[in-house]
């Protein structure tokens, strides 16, 4: 089970809310599936219940999810020009971050572009390994 991490910098709720649309966004959570209660998801998680309720609302608000009176809490049927959209935030913050932490260590845009290749190429090696286990 994801936990959100103490050390980042987002608020709790936030992270929840980031892993919620990164599962949307990927397929993982699909349309018209129920999420977890606010109460099952704070107790696997060991967070406030009250954040978890914060982070599905915001989710709500931004048409992620939706509330079904009497039956609970649903991943929203978005059409794909918001899946894209929502995919393609998500991308652009991570590359964000990325290119904030580089430029902290003070790493041009060529070895950055390096690491990313580097970092590519083991991604699809640890794949193609897991594949064929």
């Amino acid at each position: 089970m994801w936990k959100p991490d103490p050390a980042d910098a987002r608020p709790i709720w936030k992270q929840i809310g980031d892993y919620v649309r990164l599962l949307v966004a990927s397929g993982r959570l699909a349309a018209d599936t129920a999420v977890p209660s606010v109460r099952h998801s704070a107790r696997e998680m060991g967070v406030n219940p009250a954040t978890v309720a914060k982070a599905y609302q915001k989710l709500v608000d931004a048409g992620v999810l939706e509330v079904r009176r009497g039956e609970g809490t649903f991943v929203r049927r978005l059409p794909d020009a918001e899946v894209n959209a929502l995919r393609n935030a998500l991308l652009e913050s991570a590359a964000v971050n990325f290119v904030e932490k580089a430029a902290t260590l003070e790493i041009g845009a060529d070895e950055a572009q390096s690491a990313i290749a580097v970092a590519w190429s083991r991604l699809n090696l640890s794949t193609t390994e897991a594949e064929n286990d």
